[in-house]
């Protein structure tokens, strides 16, 4: 086989032989081995702009995120990630932390989507100019917006190798705008079911894609809404349906956290703790930074695509310092929840599942009190 010196000695010297070695090498080289979980932890810095807690990213504060994030390199064989999360756990993120891997160190056409053309300079404004701005290996790659011709637009940011494209799932414009080896479809349930009478935006913007087979990713996050019409949902159960499950930190047994088994006494919110379903010990949140180290993804289906995988997780895995138990009991006796009557203890149920359509709740037809369980289990999750 002929080495690319050799090729070029064949052709002859010419003006941009040089050029066209370094392209023809670029091409050859293999993928990248580094995983994206690894590039966050050694490149990403976050900024009070736009980060409570500034500073290198730590990917030891989201354990959860390691499989989602590394699920995007482009050595694993997913091709469609699915993300189906509760409040306050770093989704999002997980996606900017993806965008800065393919600018550094993948470089391709990528497109992200965010619900309407509005929030998607908003994405722009106010998480990936902060992401290059406060990343310098990013910061190399992209010329800072002020400088002539440096293709540094609010809706479009070139850099080596590749090129980000923004755009709302409004746009039908948008949706075909580029071929995109990379999608990042960011709250999917918000976007309208069709398109300026072109079909729904999902299918637009993976039609983009096509051409890349087998190395194209797909990226879907997003909360649920309403079960039976909830996009993000209906990806989640025609995937692997991973769950986090993390160990009782007094019988190890493994398992994924339920609303259900959150209680807390009558009118305490601070009081909140969580049922092991195994040895029913009372785990404090004081537990959750241990339980959270010890986690592990399980899938608990088989997909029906098996280059897709999903994962669900709740706002009850929020790192400690960011959304607490007892936040998430306040959110929801606000949200009309009541207490279960079961030794004044009281459940709940937000987390990250879909609501179901609004009707009267089942325990009224059964002549159960306002304090059922049944009532418990109706309640809806707090969002985000």
């Amino acid at each position: 086989m002929m080495t690319g010196e050799q090729i070029v000695a064949e052709l002859g010297n010419f003006d941009g032989a040089a050029e066209i070695l370094q392209a023809w090498r670029d091409g050859m080289a293999p993928e990248p081995a580094l995983l994206v979980s690894d590039w966050a932890d050694k490149h990403r810095m976050l900024g009070s702009r736009g980060s409570a807690e500034p500073g290198p990213w730590r990917t030891a504060r989201t354990p959860y995120l390691r499989d989602v994030m590394d699920a995007l390199s482009p050595a694993h064989p997913a091709r469609r990630v699915v993300f189906m999360k509760g409040a306050q756990v770093g989704g999002t993120e997980c996606g900017n932390n993806w965008i800065g891997y393919v600018i550094h160190h993948a470089p391709g056409p990528m497109l992200a989507v965010q619900p309407t053309t509005e929030l998607a300079k908003r994405f722009s404004d106010q998480r990936i100019d902060p992401l290059v701005e406060e990343t310098p290996a990013i910061r190399q790659r992209v010329a800072p917006a002020r400088s002539r011709d440096s293709g540094n637009r609010q809706l479009s940011k070139e850099f080596p190798g590749g090129q980000l494209v923004m755009t709302g799932a409004n746009s039908a414009v948008g949706l075909r705008s580029m071929s995109a080896r990379f999608l990042f479809l960011d709250e999917v349930d918000a976007y309208p079911g069709d398109v300026e009478g072109e079909g729904d935006p999902v299918a637009l913007a993976e039609a983009r894609a096509r051409t890349f087979g087998w190395r194209r990713k797909t990226l879907l996050v997003s909360t649920p809404t309403i079960s039976g019409l909830s996009r993000i949902e209906r990806e989640y159960l025609a995937s692997d349906q991973r769950r986090f499950f993390l160990p009782c930190p007094y019988c190890a047994a493994m398992q994924w956290l339920r609303f259900e088994r959150l209680v807390w006494d009558k009118g305490e919110p601070d009081s909140a703790r969580y049922l092991c379903e195994a040895c029913d010990g009372a785990i404090g949140e004081q537990h959750k930074t241990a339980m959270l180290a010890g986690g592990e993804w399980r899938p608990t289906a088989i997909a029906g695509d098996p280059h897709a995988i999903g994962f669900h997780i709740s706002a009850l895995y929020s790192p400690v310092g960011w959304f607490s138990w007892s936040q998430a009991v306040r959110d929801w006796e606000a949200a009309g929840g009541m207490g279960a009557g079961h030794g004044r203890r009281g459940r709940a149920a937000a987390d990250g599942r879909c609501r179901r359509p609004a009707r009267p709740p089942r325990g009224q037809h059964l002549g159960l009190g306002a304090g059922s369980p049944v009532l418990a289990d109706r309640a809806s999750h707090p969002g985000g």
